[in-house]
């Protein structure tokens, strides 16, 4: 070492720091050694300078510490709370009120200060207490649902309804009946008023908040006049073609009502009749009385090149029930005694003398075919009944076809029979089996007429209909519908109106759109994968076959994932794209045979 490095090592400015720190580290340690003792001390007991207000926990055990604070707050059983409604003092202790000292949580908190968070935290918090001292606040528990039901028994012995000056009938005698004030205990306010005192701990005089309400009608001499003249004479509802219907004095009786209001003219006793007993009755004759707007239907015809009327249109006429019981009352209150029904009406956005022209229909823009050889003779009546519900629909430009929604109820009531449905991972009868011929077909006028498909629904397997006859695009172009859950949906997309027709000829299904070609064009194709041979046949007993008869129920299929792409294209450009995707499970032929039938060889029968 040079001498001027020892002349530095040894500089009187390096002694003084040295001594500084050692100095330091010998405090620190005593701090540390004095912390640690401490904490060992007092591992049980709270640390020293710890309040809980004027009561000092310093150096007490849990239990000592509980039982101080039991001792030192006393608050719910000895504090005061007085009650008061006018002259009438109701005198309760917060423990009445559901109050209670949380003595174990405040012990807790004791014990707490200084031996929660990291060892930097816990030795703060010992130390902050040793200088300035901690104070744990008081805590309460508070069960508000036995202050509610002390209040709520208070609230009993106050409380009184308020009485207006009423009308009654006892027959055709109108009756009076005498108001009064009422007086109602707010428990809400009651209990927010006595949260300050009570999260405080001190007594207190609590004014309790009583809500009075005067009646605001006194006199019903005149209404009581109007309901005599009311029912002096039968009453009768009057609509064109339909009715009448009489109420007799009795039956009107029964139907009026007297409601207190306050408008302009001051408050008083409105009479009329009972809307909702009114309206029960008048929507009962709604249905006879009511018609749905609808458009008229019509076919293209290609020869003309003009539309030729199927069906005219509806005008919509609704009864208007909030009306017609306006009419009935104005009528009573002006002395009458017979009013006319009220209708609201709607002529179809369509009428009978529409144009092809004024319509932007010109020509076909798309047809498709599907058959359905071998079918049923209630397969093809649902088909034929399915398929007329769209024959000559309109659908305006923008509009989206829910097929659910044109078809409404499939139910043998509505023209359907029970045919063989797919309903889970089985073929069984139900009403409306053949329907998805018709949704198939849909499917494909509008995909190959390249509208926009909103909604598509695949077979859980294939089904050999949707798969025969000229021109057929192969596994992987049907649509399921099962109303209302699974619909099928396609929009119009163009500037102009969109026409069906269906037809059925023999066992072929044709379905037409006409409209105006916006210049669209489609291009597809399709691609099969992972296909699965079909399961072997499977024989199942049936009671109600005769021995030796053997019924096939089921078909089999092959499963197969089919993916098909459709690219709609108009002046070179592409409109939009479309993939869709089927999934075809593997389908075994099922077989039902009577007892005592001798089956083939191997054949599976579980």
């Amino acid at each position: 070492m040079t001498d001027y490095a020892l002349y530095h090592a040894s500089s009187p400015r390096t002694r003084i720091l040295a001594a500084i720190a050692a100095a330091f580290g010998a405090m620190l340690l005593t701090l540390l050694a004095a912390i640690a003792i401490s904490r060992i001390y007092y591992l049980d007991r709270v640390l020293p300078g710890v309040f809980a207000g004027n009561v000092n926990l310093g150096g007490l055990s849990r239990a000592e510490t509980n039982a101080l604070l039991s001792e030192a707050y006393t608050y719910p059983d000895n504090g005061i709370l007085l009650l008061v409604d006018g002259d009438e003092v109701q005198t309760a202790t917060p423990v009445e009120l559901g109050v209670v000292m949380d003595i174990e949580a405040m012990t807790n908190a004791a014990m707490a200060v200084g031996r929660s968070g990291g060892i930097v935290q816990r030795i703060g918090g010992q130390i902050s207490a040793w200088s300035r001292g901690t104070e744990i606040p008081a805590l309460i528990l508070w069960d508000e649902w036995i202050a509610t039901s002390y209040l709520n028994s208070l609230a009993a012995q106050i409380d009184q309804p308020m009485i207006e000056a009423t009308l009654a009938l006892d027959g055709l005698d109108v009756i009076s009946v005498p108001g009064q004030t009422g007086r109602s205990l707010d428990i809400d306010a009651a209990m927010s008023t006595l949260r300050t005192p009570v999260s405080r701990l001190y007594d207190a005089e609590i004014p309790l908040p009583i809500v009075e309400t005067e009646p605001l009608v006194a006199d019903t001499s005149q209404a009581a006049d109007l309901v005599s003249a009311m029912l002096s004479a039968p009453f009768t509802l009057e609509a064109e073609d339909s009715g009448p219907w009489q109420f007799s004095p009795e039956e009107l009786a029964a139907l009026l009502e007297f409601t207190l209001v306050d408008d302009e003219d001051g408050a008083h006793y409105a009479v009329g009749v009972n809307p909702e007993t009114l309206q029960s009755f008048l929507s009962s004759l709604a249905p006879e009385l009511e018609r749905d707007a609808e458009n008229a239907r019509f076919i293209f015809n290609d020869n003309t090149r003009e539309l030729d009327l199927l069906e005219p249109a509806i005008i919509a006429r609704t009864l208007n029930i909030g009306d017609s019981i306006a009419a009935m009352n104005s009528a009573l209150n002006n002395g009458e005694h017979a009013a006319n029904l009220v209708f609201d009406t709607q002529s179809p956005e369509i009428g009978d003398t529409a144009t092809a022209e004024e319509l932007g229909i010109t020509d076909a823009v798309s047809v498709v075919s599907t058959y359905f050889s071998g079918s049923s003779r209630e397969r093809i009546q649902n088909i034929s009944t399915a398929a007329s519900a769209f024959h000559g629909l309109l659908i305006p430009p923008g509009g989206t076809l829910s097929m659910a929604e044109v078809l409404g109820d499939i139910s043998l009531d509505n023209g359907y029979a029970e045919a063989l449905i797919i309903y889970g991972d089985r073929t069984i009868l139900g009403v409306g089996g053949g329907v998805c011929q018709v949704s198939t077909t849909l499917f494909r006028a509008a995909f190959f007429g390249g509208y926009p498909i909103e909604e598509r629904h695949s077979h859980a397997y294939r089904v050999g209909y949707y798969e025969q006859g000229p021109g057929s695009p192969g596994p992987g172009m049907d649509a399921t519908v099962f109303v209302p859950s699974v619909d099928f949906r396609f929009t119009n997309d163009t500037p102009y109106w969109l026409l069906l027709e269906t037809y059925i000829y023999g066992n072929q299904l044709l379905w037409k759109f006409y409209s105006t070609s916006d210049g669209r064009s489609v291009e597809w194709s399709s691609n099969v994968s992972n296909e699965v041979d079909a399961p072997e046949p499977l024989y199942r007993e049936n009671d109600e076959l005769d021995e030796g008869e053997i019924e096939q129920v089921d078909y089999e299929a092959d499963g197969m994932d089919v993916v098909v792409y459709r690219t709609v294209l108009r002046d070179g450009e592409t409109l939009y794209q479309d993939v869709f995707r089927t999934h075809y499970q593997p389908w075994r032929a099922i077989y039902e045979y009577g007892p005592g039938t001798d089956l083939p060889e191997g054949a599976r029968t579980d």
